[in-house]
């Protein structure tokens, strides 16, 4: 039997990341509260330090910045084709 992923929505993760950063309580203590795997906490408290309320963008959407760079290096892809094909223009000119 396979056991089915579960999903958390924003505002679960993000409360359970400012529970965790509470200097009173561990953060093992408030994975096995909340019914999480120690180090799926671990990666959003990570997560959510570096992004703060960025973090978590959900539902397969990616951060801008990576949107930002694929699409950066879909234009670098098609200028590189179409020097490519300039400079062939030119040396069946020449």
């Amino acid at each position: 039997m396979s056991k089915e992923r579960t999903n958390y929505s924003k505002e679960f993760k993000v409360e359970a990341v400012r529970l965790a950063l509470d200097d009173d309580v561990t953060i093992k203590s408030v994975a096995e509260d909340l019914g999480i795997n120690y180090h799926t906490l671990c990666r959003w408290k990570r997560e959510y330090l570096e992004r703060q309320e960025k973090a978590f963008p959900g539902n397969g959407n990616k951060y801008v910045e990576n949107e930002e760079l694929e699409e950066l290096k879909k234009e670098n892809a098609r200028l590189k084709m179409e020097r490519d094909i300039l400079k062939k223009t030119l040396s069946i000119v020449n």
